[in-house]
């Protein structure tokens, strides 16, 4: 490891810092979930391609509810058959190590921080959670789990038992994926925006793994732990916004890498000399 790099970790593991995680796409793709940006996210409607920017609003499910859920349940099921890697795990024991100390929020909807072993009292879905879904015409508060509907493909149509289950008990409507979609807005009640930035000011180190900071809420983040002036440490193949970050930040370090390669190492600085790495 860079000497500057674990000087910045040991001077958070001394000061018994509050440690924020930032995740990703990059974690998840490290195990195989496709990222759905450029050709890997077409989705042919008739005789249309529609990409994920397009698919994934409001709009398009007030237009085409069935094709919208034809393509979350082909995704969701890929999520669904990829397993936890080594980065996902180092911040299972990241967590077990600083309890209360630590957050992890989380980009992906794809669950496999919570299938490693992260808490769901710890873990902010900022995006959503592939797993739940919610009444799309809002009469009821709150998520129900996913309905099973068994190993789906690209071209697998949509049955009446489907619709059925991904019917409202209450209202009868149609539920949706209870995940951001490209034309809303972050909240507390679905996307724990303010749980997200309350964590953040009072963390003493902003790790970030695996995001290039293309959407709002992380980016605020960032600039929030670069005004306060605490160690900011970005695990990424390619330099992005949160590696600028860094590098302009005296108590930042751009770890250049995967994340199954960087963190636990990282981890293993942070956690040295608690009961779980002793």
């Amino acid at each position: 490891m860079e000497p500057e790099l674990r000087s910045i970790l040991e001077e958070v593991r001394v000061a018994s810092a509050r440690v924020v995680a930032l995740t990703g796409a990059g974690i998840s793709a490290e195990s195989g979930i496709p990222t759905f940006r450029g050709t890997d996210g077409v989705w042919v409607v008739g005789s249309k391609n529609y990409m994920p920017q397009e698919m994934a609003t409001q709009q398009m499910f007030q237009r085409a509810p069935e094709e919208v859920w034809r393509w979350y349940l082909y995704r969701f099921g890929l999520c669904r058959q990829a397993e936890p890697n080594p980065g996902h795990r180092a911040l299972v024991t990241l967590e077990q190590a600083f309890g209360e100390r630590f957050h992890l929020v989380t980009q992906n909807i794809d669950g496999l921080h919570l299938r490693a072993g992260s808490s769901r009292e710890r873990t902010l879905c900022i995006h959503g959670d592939a797993g739940l879904v919610r009444c799309a015409a809002g009469c009821f508060v709150g998520t129900l789990p996913l309905p099973d509907l068994g190993a789906r493909t690209a071209e697998t149509p949509l049955a009446e038992a489907d619709r059925a289950a991904l019917s409202c008990p209450r209202c009868g409507g149609w539920l949706r994926p209870h995940v951001l979609w490209f034309d809303e807005y972050y909240d507390e009640a679905n996307y724990r925006m303010q749980s997200a930035l309350r964590a953040a000011s009072r963390a003493g180190l902003l790790l970030v793994i695996g995001t290039s900071g293309a959407t709002n809420l992380p980016m605020q983040l960032g600039e929030l732990a670069y005004r306060r002036g605490i160690a900011m440490v970005d695990v990424n193949p390619a330099a992005n916004p949160f590696s600028d970050l860094c590098q302009a930040n005296p108590r930042g370090f751009f770890a250049r890498g995967s994340a199954s390669e960087r963190l636990p190492g990282i981890v293993d600085v942070l956690a040295a000399g608690s009961p779980l790495t002793t």
